[in-house]
């Protein structure tokens, strides 16, 4: 059986931009909550496996506006940072 080709890491902007959409959707009332916390995990089980593209800093500095601004919530903040390896 051959191996399969290595997933290509996302870029950090990237990542901000579809927790932006998934939190903001939520916000506005477009995903009902149990919707919400599946994409939510998915999307962190996703980013696990691809790897993101890019340093601790570099990652951190893409996604630290999610939280100042208010897009995602203290909680959902340590649940990104500790799940991905950057709390």
């Amino acid at each position: 059986m051959p191996d399969q080709p290595a997933l290509t890491p996302i870029a950090p902007a990237r990542i901000a931009e579809e927790i932006r959409k998934i939190c903001g959707a939520h916000q506005r009332g477009e995903i009902k909550a149990d919707d919400y916390e599946h994409r939510f995990s998915r999307m962190i089980g996703e980013l696990r496996d691809r790897k993101i593209d890019g340093n601790r800093v570099e990652i951190l500095a893409a996604l630290t506006p999610l939280k100042d601004e208010a897009i995602v919530t203290l909680q959902e903040w340590a649940r990104l940072t500790k799940q991905l390896g950057l709390a």
